[in-house]
């Protein structure tokens, strides 16, 4: 039971209320009225400089900076945190994705010259490829093995960003080409799975071209799907496959995707990305650390420097 004796909170009068209800349709007017702004003028939006290269003002400061802060003519940042390139901190994740990607390239290249996407010669070529072409199960062991370290890297890479919160602003948008390169190097290693022509890769594509046929809107399965006239001889599993079943048009469209249209655009989401993070200031990382020498008392001002007879600062 309450004690009787508590003192009770007064209770609000009626145009208490009323005033705090005036406020608060105030408050919401403001808000409408900036979001209504930014429609009018979207280039003025944090989204809009999150995604598109802002103009300086002409002045020389701004001139300077439109150098330094140029990609093509600035690698690297003029200015970088020194805690922000520590291997113990980035993983060396993004660089060693991107290396794995080259040797993909350039292994799938040499690969190219002794593969033919046909079902009556595919099999064969991964045979001759193996046992008699010189090096030639180390070359494709390596373009295998690379495959699946790739995806691995990419995710260690994406759950350190997420860990140390490099996914915040300024670098929403970069976070999400960064999304977009996961889902083409997921797309890239099922392609690819095809290609030998062998129970392995029949049945991969097979479960998983089954599973599209659910897809929302463009699979005659999914929601909406049968409401929007698909059927099974015109939604995204038969578009996969060039077909109703697995066979030499599967094939020559995997080819296709994974050699030539998946590559080229991830390859543009790479040079965009890398943009980005040079535009974005670089790595993101932890607060500098200060030096000693570079840490200044309130009260004594700025450390001193002791000078050498000889006039110079000693050597540390």
């Amino acid at each position: 039971m309450a004690d009787e004796n508590q003192p009770q909170a007064p209770k609000k009068g009626l145009g208490a209320v009323l005033e705090e209800a005036k406020e608060g349709a105030r408050a919401l007017k403001e808000k409408v009225q900036e979001e209504a702004a930014a429609l009018k003028e979207p280039e003025k939006t944090q989204l809009f400089r999150s995604i598109f290269r802002v103009k300086h003002d002409d002045q020389p400061r701004n001139r300077s900076l439109s150098v330094l802060t140029n990609v093509f003519f600035h690698l690297h940042p003029a200015k970088i945190n020194r805690d922000a390139v520590r291997y113990n901190y980035t993983w060396g994740m993004g660089g060693i994705t991107f290396f794995l990607f080259l040797v993909l390239s350039f292994t799938g290249i040499l690969l190219m010259f002794y593969y033919h996407p046909t079902k009556a010669q595919a099999f064969r070529d991964i045979l001759y490829l193996e046992h008699d072409v010189p090096f030639g199960k180390l070359l494709r062991n390596m373009h295998r093995w690379g495959a699946h370290l790739m995806i691995i890297t990419v995710w260690l890479h994406m759950f350190r960003v997420f860990l140390t919160g490099s996914y915040k602003r300024p670098r929403e948008f970069n976070w999400c080409v960064g999304v977009l390169l996961l889902v083409l190097t997921l797309l890239l290693s099922f392609t690819g799975y095809l290609l030998p022509d062998d129970q392995l890769g029949f049945w991969a594509v097979t479960v998983g071209t089954n599973m599209a046929r659910a897809t929302p809107l463009l699979g005659h399965e999914g929601p909406l799907g049968a409401e929007l006239g698909m059927t099974p001889f015109n939604d995204v599993r038969f578009a996969l496959l060039g077909g109703s079943i697995v066979d030499s048009n599967a094939l020559l469209r995997s080819y296709i995707w994974h050699c030539i249209a998946i590559p080229l655009v991830a390859f543009i989401f790479m040079v965009v990305h890398f943009w980005r993070v040079r535009k974005d200031g670089g790595i993101s990382g932890p607060a500098p650390v200060m030096l000693e020498t570079e840490m200044k008392d309130p009260r004594k001002g700025p450390r001193p420097v002791i000078m050498t007879p000889s006039g110079t600062p000693p050597r540390p």
